[in-house]
């Protein structure tokens, strides 16, 4: 089995930094397991941890009125869980649900933002390399809106925009239903 120190070392996100920063994120650490269908975090709780996920999948979902809850991105090993932690509030924005038994790295969001605070270096290392996952993250998400909420016309509209635009060019002055 892995140690703390080797997952975050493997971890890419992480890769870069020194070794005693390496070593300061995995004194965070510990091994957590869920088990298929429960929640790792529910939008609007505190977030108390992230996670570098060892094995299975997570889905990250959004509650959508009308439509219930809808997956935004599917997690898998290696992949690092988790950025509202480092940022206030320190609540969670979405919802993450084990979709298969999820083991992961648990990091402590308190002994994180302390190493921070003490090491601002590593902070900010920190803030650059989560930065660029909400990045990610949030155009995953917008696509992933615009293909829940995006409407395809219907074949009628569709129909009648292809008469009228056909008509406006038959037309002596260019309008569509023959208008002078």
């Amino acid at each position: 089995m892995d140690t703390f120190e080797t997952i975050v070392r493997e971890q890419p996100l992480l890769k870069g930094l020194t070794p005693s920063q390496l070593d300061e994120i995995a004194d965070c650490a510990s091994f957590v397991r869920f088990d298929k269908g429960e929640f790792m975090f529910r939008e609007g709780e505190f977030a108390r941890r992230f996670y570098i996920i060892t094995s299975g999948k997570v889905a990250i979902e959004i509650f959508t009125p009308g439509r219930g809850p809808v997956i935004v991105e599917t997690l898998d090993e290696g992949d690092l869980l988790g950025w509202s932690w480092l940022f206030e509030p320190y609540r969670w924005h979405f919802d993450a649900m084990a979709q298969t038994e999820v083991k992961a790295v648990a990091f402590d969001a308190l002994c994180m933002r302390g190493k921070c605070d003490k090491d601002h270096s590593l902070g900010y290392e920190l803030v650059k390399r989560f930065s660029q996952i909400i990045m990610e993250r949030l155009q995953s998400t917008r696509l992933t809106l615009l293909d829940v909420y995006g409407t395809v016309p219907d074949n009628d509209v569709v129909a009648a925009a292809e008469v009228m635009v056909t008509t406006a060019k038959d037309s002596p002055n260019g309008k569509a239903g023959g208008e002078r």
